[in-house]
């Protein structure tokens, strides 16, 4: 795993913003694969489309990061801030996301298949169309203040407990779940 400088990260992150703004015509799509990027500043940094396979994401700071349609397989984001990051089209298949900030982030359509979630916070966030087959959400936060109770969904065992378990609690906690995808038989 190689240690990305700042100096290094700022040159891929410019050349990256290049290969968006002319249609990937010029500049160079982020690749970030295998990166040790523990604890980095990426606020706000527009990553959409980047491959980052297997990055080292640990107490990274992605607030408000664009990361739509990137590529976050096998990625390391154990404790990292997502808080308000636009994970949209993401694939987080098998990422360690363990007590992640993603409160209000957008996961709309992401893969989140296998994904470590536990003890994330998910409080506000958009989980519409996100695939969750076989992720951990043990003690996963998922209210949206974290004053109220925390939902137990420990004693879900199947499919369909797990599917009405995640349909209650977006009712109850206002999440917009529109298609769940529990495929698996690793259940809770």
């Amino acid at each position: 795993m190689k240690k990305i400088t700042e100096t290094e990260l700022k040159n891929i992150l410019e050349q990256h913003q290049l290969w968006l703004s002319i249609s990937g015509q010029g500049g160079k799509r982020a690749n970030l694969r295998d990166a040790n990027l523990t604890g980095a500043n990426l606020y706000c940094a527009n990553l959409r489309g980047a491959n980052l396979i297997g990055a080292n994401l640990t107490d990274a700071n992605l607030e408000d990061a664009i990361l739509r349609g990137a590529n976050l397989v096998g990625a390391n984001l154990g404790g990292a801030n997502l808080r308000g990051a636009n994970l949209t089209d993401a694939n987080l298949t098998d990422a360690n996301l363990e007590d992640a900030n993603l409160r209000g982030a957008d996961l709309v359509g992401a893969n989140l298949e296998y994904a470590d979630l536990e003890y994330a916070d998910l409080g506000g966030a958009d989980l519409t169309n996100a695939y969750l087959t076989g992720a951990n959400l043990n003690d996963t936060i998922l209210e949206k203040n974290k004053a109220e109770k925390q939902p137990d969904i420990s004693s879900v065992k199947s499919e369909t407990s797990t599917r009405q378990a995640l349909e209650k609690l977006a009712k109850e906690h206002g999440f917009k779940i529109d298609l769940i995808s529990l495929s698996s038989s690793d259940f809770l």
